[in-house]
């Protein structure tokens, strides 16, 4: 992989893991459900023109959107608006690979070999320890919302795998479109009109630069080169720099926020981090990047 790649890969990894600091931010200004409805609502409306179609069966696309969108990303703005720390969010919403590898041996009957497996169970013993040193309570509470969201995003990797939309972008367009109504309708029932009416009285910079980051850059644009590099490269060779998104996460958090996790919760990342290395199969994957880089 050319380094002018390699490059662009690690900047959508930066993208995705300064997201969840932009959630944070965003947070402040709008109620969560109406903020998930909002990002959705940017992510897509401007785009349809472009994609008039999502090139798959409408089922699929309605089930990934109401999964993925409604479901995942509400349990996420939910487990963040109730106290769960960004940096933290960004390492613990990975057991979304534990997920899927479950679920993908469950529905598609794939089966996942020893490696993969102990890479999984290092990373839920990961999740463990995060849990145990969360406070009893609201905290508790907050972190296995965000389990809920991670399991959903699992689900979702599998509707997407059996989608297998030809136009990666234009499905991701569409899927996006499925949000805001039902969004902008659970928020008028358990947010409330008042909310909804104060989230845009007060509306200032800091509201709409959240909204525009999450949902078109974070969404649309990184979606549309990370699906540039998939055209090109191996899934293999460029899927594990997905891994640096937490690390991204956790850093970008700790410098805006000044969030610090304790020892115990960051020996918690640490696990989920080297349970998804192992999972991945990383020092295979080196190998490849290096093979590719000496072709290059």
């Amino acid at each position: 992989m050319p380094m002018p790649h390699v490059a662009l890969a690690v900047l959508i990894a930066a993208i995705w893991g300064f997201n969840f600091v932009v959630i944070r931010l965003g947070l402040d200004a709008f109620p969560p459900l109406l903020f998930n409805g909002l990002r959705f609502a940017v992510a897509s409306l401007p785009f349809l023109l472009f994609f008039r179609s999502p090139g798959v069966p409408w089922r699929w696309v309605i089930s990934t959107g109401l999964v993925l969108g409604v479901m995942k990303f509400s349990l996420l703005f939910l487990a963040m608006a109730h106290g769960m720390p960004a940096g933290l969010a960004s390492v613990v919403m990975q057991a979304q690979a534990l997920f899927s590898v479950v679920f993908a041996a469950l529905l598609l009957g794939e089966r996942p070999g020893q490696v993969q497996w102990a890479g999984l169970s290092i990373a839920a013993f990961g999740l463990v320890v995060i849990a145990a040193d969360m406070d009893m309570g609201a905290g508790l509470i907050a972190f296995a919302t965000l389990i809920a969201a991670a399991a959903c995003w699992g689900f979702a990797n599998i509707l997407t795998r059996r989608a297998a939309a030809p136009q990666p972008l234009a499905f991701m367009i569409w899927v996006s479109a499925v949000p805001p109504l039902p969004m902008l309708g659970l928020s008028w029932i358990f947010e409330g009109p008042e909310a909804i009416a104060a989230a845009f009285a007060a509306l200032d910079t800091r509201g709409i630069m959240a909204v525009l980051y999450i949902g078109l850059l974070s969404t649309t644009a990184c979606f549309a080169a990370w699906s540039l590099l998939l055209r090109q490269y191996k899934a293999s060779l460029v899927a594990p720099f997905t891994l640096l998104v937490p690390v991204f996460g956790l850093l970008s958090a700790w410098m805006v926020l000044e969030e610090i996790p304790s020892a115990i919760k960051l020996g918690g990342a640490a696990l989920i981090l080297i349970g998804l290395m192992v999972n991945a199969g990383l020092l295979k994957w080196l190998t490849g990047w290096q093979t590719v880089r000496s072709r290059a």
